[in-house]
């Protein structure tokens, strides 16, 4: 039972590790989502959706390009998580060697060995594939929802609310489409991360152990941002209509200058 000492111990803190960012993290995105990068872009994201649908005519190959764009991402993404998930199957099949960990090995230096390696036993093999193959289906399960959503949007986008005047569809509802797709490829991008550390378990808790520390500190410097942190603090408004209102006031602003620019320089002309 030695060498499973480290498995019951190191596997389990690294995990929580994990799980208390994260949740430390959505605490931030929640009650202060200017500090966080996941709440700017989503902020920014429904000021783009606006200035999209401002006109249509204009924007609307724009706007359809880029979703598109992010629709090839999610695939690439799905792609490779359902890959890597058969890969993994092929993987948990059991073999006709012997893999009941280190036979015989010599002096005092073999045994430290398999401590530090952990348990090698065919089941203990079993459940590290496992939760590989978890973390990869979850991914392929979230970017395809980032996909529907994407789709969904891009249909929506071109649509002339102004002049329909349909209580079912609003700026404000294709932003949310649009930034809940986002949030699946965030979450089937996570999974990936999760991965990580999960796949270096197979040679040992104590690389997983640190993979979750070092993930955990790269991951801080990824998902925080200390530029817009006391400035503008929407206070958990993320998910209201104030910050669509101000980018419709800014949009408003941009199409007035642009107009009162085009009809100084027809006037000019003529």
């Amino acid at each position: 039972m030695k060498e499973q000492v480290l498995d019951y111990s190191l596997v389990p803190a690294g995990l929580v590790i994990m799980v208390i960012y994260h949740l430390f993290l959505l605490h931030r995105i929640v009650k202060h989502p200017t500090s966080t990068v996941v709440g700017i872009n989503a902020i920014n994201r429904r000021i783009w959706v606006l200035a999209m649908m401002e006109d249509i005519s204009k924007n609307g190959v724009l706007a359809v390009q880029t979703l598109r764009n992010n629709i090839m991402a999610s695939t690439v993404l799905a792609s490779t998580a359902i890959m890597l998930s058969s890969i993994i199957a092929v993987l948990m099949r059991p073999s006709n060697g012997n893999n009941g960990g280190g036979n015989n090995n010599q002096g005092s230096a073999g045994v430290a060995l398999e401590v530090v390696m952990g348990d090698r036993s065919l089941l203990a093999s079993s459940i590290k594939f496992f939760c590989i193959l978890v973390c990869f289906l979850l991914g392929f399960l979230l970017n395809i929802q980032s996909i529907r959503h994407y789709s969904h949007a891009s249909v929506l986008i071109n649509v002339p609310y102004k002049k329909l005047h349909s209580p079912y569809l609003s700026g404000e509802y294709v932003a949310g489409i649009v930034n809940r797709g986002n949030y699946f490829w965030s979450l089937g991008l996570r999974a990936f991360y999760f991965s990580f550390p999960l796949f270096l378990w197979i040679f040992g808790p104590l690389p997983m152990f640190l993979s979750c520390i070092a993930l955990v500190i790269l991951l801080y410097f990824l998902d925080f941002t200390f530029e817009f942190d006391e400035v503008g603090d929407t206070s958990g408004s993320l998910l209201t209509g104030e910050d669509v209102e101000q980018g419709s006031r800014s949009v408003g602003l941009v199409q007035t200058s642009v107009s009162c620019r085009n009809f100084t320089e027809n006037a000019v002309r003529n």
